[in-house]
């Protein structure tokens, strides 16, 4: 049973998005490594843009700045 976890900050992916995300990820491991999409978890979490942290700071800084 393939568990998926995908992480991405919580700047508007709409449903429709997600969605396609969980069918594209089920198909995925079925066609490379032929796992059942009926035994296939896939989790998304949105994170807030404060609590993502790259290269020692928040993306929340790194947006404003423009990087």
């Amino acid at each position: 049973m393939p568990y998926v976890n995908i992480k991405i900050t919580n700047e508007g992916a709409t449903a429709a998005q997600k969605a396609e995300l969980i069918a594209g990820v089920t198909e995925l491991l079925q066609r490379v490594l032929n796992k059942n999409p009926q035994t296939t978890v896939v989790v998304i979490d949105e994170v807030e843009t404060d609590n993502w942290g790259i290269g020692g700071e928040s993306v929340t800084v790194r947006r404003r700045a423009g990087k």
